[in-house]
């Protein structure tokens, strides 16, 4: 543990602004908060672990529990500090080892440097959270993600995705029902009922025709043209 309070804050301070969902700059409490806690003597390797401990927790949480908001102040961690501290690390705490010693805060392998192309490792990490994702192991797949979310934006703004759009991403849940859940199906829709349309030598489109054209060009592909102008002639008569 530093002896030099500048030295504790300081180290304190960029483990808590690199985590998800925190705040860019400390507040006048925050800092006077990081005083408490040097004074207290309380060791970093705690307040990493709590700050591991806490961030975890948020991002497992069931898809169905209320969102929660940004965290706005260090003070949100102490409960989680005092909870370690009641309950010390030893051998036979398995979450907590889990947490200090399988989630190390460690880079994400992600690009050859000399020529940025993706490396071999970072393809194999990718694939394997792809497998997750698959299999619905959401536990497994956001500590794996947020390990690397103290020290890369990406793997932040990752995190961030994963957590907001859990409720449509369960794809064990589509995948029973026979659904298709890759893009290249849309993706290919919309060549062949848009591009195919509105992309012809010559053409330019206001948003407001190009709109009204695919509108009427999706009612022909699905069988739905005479429909359409059928209830658009039954509203006529109504108005």
């Amino acid at each position: 543990m530093p002896n030099d309070l500048d030295a504790y804050r300081q180290t304190l301070i960029n483990l808590y602004l690199r985590l998800p969902d925190t705040p860019r700059r400390l507040s006048r409490f925050d800092l006077r908060l990081t005083r408490q806690l040097w004074e207290r003597q309380i060791p970093l390797t705690v307040i990493e672990t709590a700050f591991l401990l806490a961030s975890v927790r948020r991002a497992v949480r069931p898809p169905d529990a209320i969102r929660l908001g940004p965290i706005r102040s260090l003070h949100y961690f102490l409960p989680v500090i005092e909870e370690l501290l009641h309950n010390p690390l030893r051998h036979g705490d398995t979450y907590l080892v889990y947490l200090r010693t399988k989630v190390p805060l460690h880079p994400a392998p992600a690009t050859n440097s000399s020529n940025g192309e993706t490396s071999e490792e970072a393809k194999r990490w990718a694939q394997r959270r792809y497998k997750q994702l698959d299999q619905g192991r959401w536990k497994s797949l956001l500590v794996a993600v947020f390990r690397h979310a103290l020290h890369s934006k990406a793997a932040r703004d990752c995190l961030q995705y994963l957590r907001r759009n859990r409720q449509r991403m369960r794809y064990p849940e589509f995948h029973a029902q026979g659904l298709c859940t890759s893009s290249g199906v849309v993706e290919a829709g919309c060549k062949g009922v848009i591009g195919t349309r509105l992309k012809r030598g010559g053409m330019h489109w206001t948003v407001r025709g190009a709109n009204a054209i695919i509108a009427l060009r999706c009612c022909k592909l699905s069988g739905r043209f005479e429909g359409f102008w059928e209830q658009r002639s039954y509203r006529s008569k109504v108005a």
